[in-house]
């Protein structure tokens, strides 16, 4: 692809050059994806295509060291191949050279712009926009920019949201957040406000073990709750109160201190629960009205009354005895793991992300023997 033209912002490659920028992909990353969309080459008009779509909407990224130094890698590439650079990149560039201080380097966080883009097989799901692009805000550390792991994990942990549509039909009538770290809750509510959810701006005076509400913007009554949750601390009656449906987790695999603790809490959570018979019949009553199999209602109303909470887990195995611990532990809290990486992979919705391997997530279900 040789023509300005020829790229489109809405569409591959062009697409996915914009989208690795507002990721705040590597620079070598971005250099690929650029000389992809000039044949081989990083050409003017390549160049025009990410100084109008990118360079110039870099107020959607605001950190300016990172723009630094993809404009020099991009002058250097260009050079390099003994190729015309685009005057404004020079001008940029000299900017950045006077007005940033080395000090400003490596400090504070970044916020990075995540776009999730839909294949057309995709479409069905409720999940995905009409657009077949979500783009997700999400404020993170800047040892995330060189390669941590935990934004990899988050990224999982939302393409398992993704994933439950494609396996699950249901429908999240609330959600719950947690985390053992204020300052990473704090950080959660942060991004959660991001992506208008607005938040109470006394929550985090709160007591740690007192509920944070979190509204959605949208009007509705759905609530997103942030909770300050110790797994070493948290009484089995406080995790009871939860009774959830499903059980997400991300990165949460990691240190063995911990595992014993984790498995107790998630044990708690994942037990079977009984169904009231008020609950029941009205759940029967529906089926009949609405779907007429009176039949199927009864038999359901005759079969035990259990409702059976599912986790699903997200995980980069780094170290294989610390994991080994895990399902040790796990046996003995009667929990099931079970292995779904193969059979149930999230979509590939990050095709511009060389930093993101998915291949290094394993994901696993967890359920109750009790």
């Amino acid at each position: 692809m040789t023509n300005s033209d020829e790229l489109d912002p809405s569409f591959p490659p062009g697409l996915h050059l914009v989208s690795a920028f507002l990721a705040m992909e590597p620079s070598d990353s971005l250099i690929s994806i650029a000389r992809a969309c000039g044949g081989g080459i990083v050409s003017e008009n390549v160049q025009k295509f990410i100084w109008d779509h990118c360079i110039n909407q870099a107020a959607a990224i605001g950190y300016a060291p990172y723009l630094k130094n993809f404009v020099k890698k991009l002058i250097f590439e260009v050079e390099s191949t003994h190729g015309c650079v685009l005057d404004e990149l020079y001008e940029h560039y000299g900017y950045y050279m006077t007005s940033l201080k080395e000090d400003s380097f490596g400090r504070g966080k970044a916020c990075k712009h995540i776009s999730f883009l839909f294949t057309d097989g995709s479409f069905e799901l409720s999940s995905c926009p009409k657009s077949r692009k979500l783009v997700v805000p999400l404020n993170c550390s800047l040892n995330m920019l060189e390669g941590d792991t935990g934004l990899v994990l988050a990224l999982a942990w939302l393409e398992l949201v993704f994933l439950m549509s494609k396996l699950r039909s249901f429908h999240l009538l609330q959600v719950v957040l947690s985390d053992g770290d204020l300052s990473t809750l704090a950080n959660m509510k942060l991004n959660l406000g991001l992506n208008n959810i607005s938040t109470r701006m006394d929550a985090l005076e709160k007591c740690d073990k007192e509920l944070n509400l979190v509204k959605s913007d949208t009007g509705s009554n759905s609530e997103v709750q942030c909770i300050h949750l110790s797994w070493e601390s948290a009484a089995e009656a406080e995790i009871q109160e939860f009774t959830p449906e499903i059980v997400l987790g991300a990165d949460i695999i990691y240190d063995p201190a911990c595992l014993p603790h984790l498995v107790r809490v998630l044990a708690t959570l994942l037990k079977q629960r009984q169904v009231t018979s008020q609950t029941r019949n009205s759940n029967c009553q529906e089926d009949i009205l609405n779907e007429g199999r009176a039949e199927e209602a009864e038999n359901d109303e005759q079969a035990e009354s259990m409702k059976t909470p599912v986790g699903y887990i997200a995980c980069v195995i780094r170290n294989i005895d610390t994991f080994n611990c895990f399902l040790d532990l796990a046996e003995q809290g009667d929990l099931t793991i079970t292995d779904i990486t193969d059979t149930a992979r999230p979509l590939k919705l990050l095709p511009y992300m060389s930093s993101y391997d998915p291949s290094s997530i394993r994901l696993f279900t967890v359920t109750s023997k009790c």
